[in-house]
């Protein structure tokens, strides 16, 4: 059951990253989709411009751990504070590979506001 649910949770396409690619796409910005930027990782970058090695994650609160606004469920606790601690670690190795390897990793909340992110990365990408 559980296999289920986590197989029908969207991947991509949120209602965050959707508002924040219209703006980007308004302002002229054209950008990858859901890709992985280097093969030496799994990670798939919600934004990504390979030529200028510049990959954006748009990271839900509850699923990454927000630390102003992520909880935990009340039921079966345990198991949902190591997954979610699990989900955090695998973002900061991510991000650490791709530092590595010459990428500008920029990640973003869910809460945050869809134009600021837009203007973020516009500044990153020197727009």
């Amino acid at each position: 059951m559980v296999r289920a649910r986590f197989r029908r949770q969207g991947r991509r396409d949120t209602a965050h990253e959707l508002a924040v690619r219209r703006r980007l796409h308004a302002r002229g910005v054209r950008y990858r989709v859901d890709v992985r930027p280097c093969p030496q990782t799994r990670a798939r970058g919600d934004l990504v411009w390979k030529g200028r090695r510049l990959v954006v994650f748009l990271d839900g609160c509850f699923w990454h751990g927000c630390p102003s606004c992520g909880h935990l469920p009340r039921a079966n606790r345990a198991w949902w504070a190591a997954k979610l601690a699990a989900n955090t670690a695998r973002d900061r190795r991510a991000d650490a590979v791709l530092t590595t390897l010459g990428w500008r990793v920029l990640r973003f909340w869910e809460h945050e506001d869809p134009e600021d992110v837009a203007e973020a990365i516009c500044a990153a990408l020197g727009r």
